[in-house]
């Protein structure tokens, strides 16, 4: 049950790449994440090359990315105007993330930028989230109501110049938050595989102060765009997009996103934050373990053709 990657040039199970990646559907379908910054650290432990992992993992996002924003547009989800400033920022940090990937792929240390990246960055997000979560659970269980920033309040971002009304989402500031937003998502796309929707999102939401359906909508049409032009300078510039890989990816996240919804739904929101949370956690330590451990083969041999 055994197929060749010919650019990551190992044999592996592509029922397990399957498994992972129903597995990782399931859980971008029930948390309403996109599933790359879970993906990519389970491709590595698998034993996916860290930089096949990240380059590959970019057509996965691309390909749920514009599955749920057609579904949104549909439904009036999307604010274009706003999504083609936050392109501008996103296409440009794609470019910048590919040229970094591939001065770090030249000097030898993209396995190691990635892996301590995804541990400071889960590490980070996933502490937060889980203490979010569980200040909302324990105030709910009193009877208290977590306090927001109130309606029409503003903050340093409304002050700001160049500012653009966008009817869509109801907001009048400037375009320079949502450009520097979508050029870090770019960024992160590029050298990490992950579309940036779990951080682009609640800056939206809490920073711009966009609706959360508009908000979701919007980064789905940013990230397809993204992460497609990120997959096309990865083959065509380092030649690490593993087209098999990325296919059974696709397959499998497509059919475990279906269940993911359906199970999602009948789950209470900070329950499901709280559990996303801890699997966040999770992966952080393992990365971190893997990386002050001393491995039990400490020198590998490497025959060039």
């Amino acid at each position: 049950m055994e197929i060749y990657l010919p650019i990551a040039e190992l044999s592996v199970n592509w029922a397990m790449i399957l498994g992972m990646g129903a597995a990782i559907g399931f859980l971008s379908g029930m948390f309403g994440v996109g599933g790359g910054f879970l993906m990519t650290p389970l491709l590595i432990f698998y034993g996916i090359p860290s930089g096949i992992a990240v380059a590959t993992q970019a057509s996965p996002i691309a390909a749920a990315s514009l599955a749920g924003a057609l579904g949104q547009s549909t439904r009036q989800g999307v604010d274009y105007k706003m999504g083609f400033v936050l392109l501008t920022g996103g296409l440009t940090g794609s470019v910048i993330g590919v040229y970094v990937f591939g001065i770090l792929q030249e000097l030898g240390q993209i396995d190691f930028v990635v892996d301590v990246s995804y541990v400071l960055l889960l590490g980070s997000i996933g502490g937060l989230m889980l203490n979010e979560s569980v200040r909302t659970i324990r105030a709910a269980r009193r009877g208290e109501r977590v306090g927001g920033r109130k309606p029409g309040q503003h903050s340093w971002i409304h002050g700001l110049p160049f500012r653009v009304r966008f009817r869509r989402s109801g907001v009048y500031i400037s375009v320079i938050p949502p450009a520097v937003l979508g050029l870090l998502v770019g960024i992160m796309t590029a050298i990490l595989g992950i579309g940036g929707a779990f951080l682009l999102i609640p800056a939206k939401i809490y920073l711009l102060r966009m609706p959360t359906k508009i908000a979701v909508g919007t980064s789905q049409f940013q990230v397809f765009f993204v992460a497609a032009t990120t997959t096309l300078l990865h083959a065509a510039i380092d030649h690490t997009v593993d087209i098999m890989l990325a296919l059974l990816l696709i397959l499998g996240g497509v059919v475990g996103a279906q269940f993911g919804i359906r199970i999602g739904a009948r789950l209470p929101g900070e329950q499901l934050r709280a559990l996303l949370a801890l699997l966040i956690v999770a992966m952080a330590l393992r990365l971190f373990v893997g990386l002050v451990v001393t491995p039990s083969d400490i020198y590998s041999v490497v025959t060039s053709t």
